[in-house]
C-alpha cells in the first residue's frame, strides 16, 4: 500500500517499488550482483594507468588520457548524488586496489 501527495508521485514510488523487486529476484534468481557506481570505470581506469606505465611510446599519454576519462562516469554520479565526488572516487581506488 503507497501513499503520497498526488498521482505523479505514486507513479514514480510504485515504478522505483517495481525496479527494486525486480532487482531482488534476479539477484535471487541468478545468485550473483554485478557492481555499479561507476566501480567498473574506477578498475578500468586503474588496469589502464599500470598498463600505461609499462609503456614507453606515446601511446602511454593516450591510455592514460583515455584512463583519466572513464573516472568522469563515477565523478558524475557522486555530484549527483551530492556526494564528495573526489572522496569518493579516492575510496573506489583503494577498494580497488586491495582486492
Amino acid at each position: 500500500m503507497l501513499r503520497g501527495a498526488n498521482d505523479f508521485f505514486l507513479e514514480e514510488v510504485e515504478r522505483s517499488m517495481h525496479d527494486s523487486l525486480c532487482v531482488i529476484k534476479r539477484v535471487l534468481e541468478s545468485n550473483a550482483v554485478v557492481p555499479g557506481g561507476g566501480s567498473v570505470e574506477v578498475g578500468l581506469s586503474i588496469f589502464l594507468d599500470d598498463y600505461a606505465r609499462t609503456l614507453g611510446t606515446r601511446e602511454q599519454l593516450a591510455i592514460a588520457e583515455f584512463s583519466e576519462a572513464l573516472q568522469i562516469i563515477p565523478k558524475t554520479l557522486a555530484i549527483n548524488a551530492a556526494k564528495d565526488a573526489t572522496d569518493l572516487i579516492a575510496k573506489l581506488r583503494v577498494f580497488h586496489n586491495a582486492a
